[in-house]
């Protein structure tokens, strides 16, 4: 009898831990940073910032969410048509880059894209687009001042769809939630973008 209990508490102990781990966790960390160039004098730097919508001036574009507005660590961009109107409208990136990371990592992100941006050869910063529709670049990959990246998502219909945009001064950090009290390695987006457009 007590024989019988264990090797049906071992079963239930086994088959519950595949069941848990089959299902993928609602934020999923993102450490896989493609280590840039090793020498500087092939480093290409940024020249100036835009924004990653309408470019250069998102045109046609508001920002829905602000940093810091209920703790939130980046802008959410919609089209100022409302709606799902912005769907598969493009992404650019901001400024000259790094693509150290793209792909969909479920939860309440969905495909995201990472680029690493050299100010000088001591300062850098990193920018993050999530929720897209399309990722139009692969990790290793160099990026110019307003290239394609990818296209306004919902994550699978998660959200209405928009851009949610990271400006992070502190390059590699996990991927987080989106919002926090903390904001220790973020930045405003917009006012560094408007401090930095030349």
């Amino acid at each position: 009898m007590r024989y019988s209990m264990f090797v049906i508490a071992l079963l239930i102990l086994v088959f519950g831990s595949f069941s848990c781990t089959s299902e993928k966790p609602k934020q999923q960390v993102v450490e896989k940073f493609t280590p840039i160039q090793d020498h500087y004098d092939t480093l290409k730097f940024t020249n100036g910032f835009d924004y990653p919508v309408g470019k250069p001036n998102a045109k046609g574009y508001y920002n829905a969410q602000k940093f810091g507005e209920n703790n939130h660590l980046g802008d959410d961009w919609n089209g100022v048509r409302g709606g799902n109107s912005d769907l598969g409208d493009p992404v650019y990136v901001i400024t000259n880059g790094y693509v150290t990371f793209a792909e969909n990592i479920g939860g309440g992100w969905g495909n995201v894209i990472r680029v690493t941006h050299y100010i000088d050869s001591i300062y850098q910063v990193e920018s993050l687009y999530a929720h897209c529709d399309t990722i139009l670049v692969k990790r290793g990959m160099y990026v110019g001042k307003g290239t394609q990246i990818g296209t306004i998502g919902s994550n699978n219909g998660m959200y209405p769809a928009h851009l949610h945009f990271e400006i992070r001064d502190k390059v590699g950090m996990d991927i987080g939630g989106g919002y926090a009290v903390n904001t220790e390695g973020y930045v405003d987006p917009t006012k560094f973008i408007k401090l930095n457009r030349e």
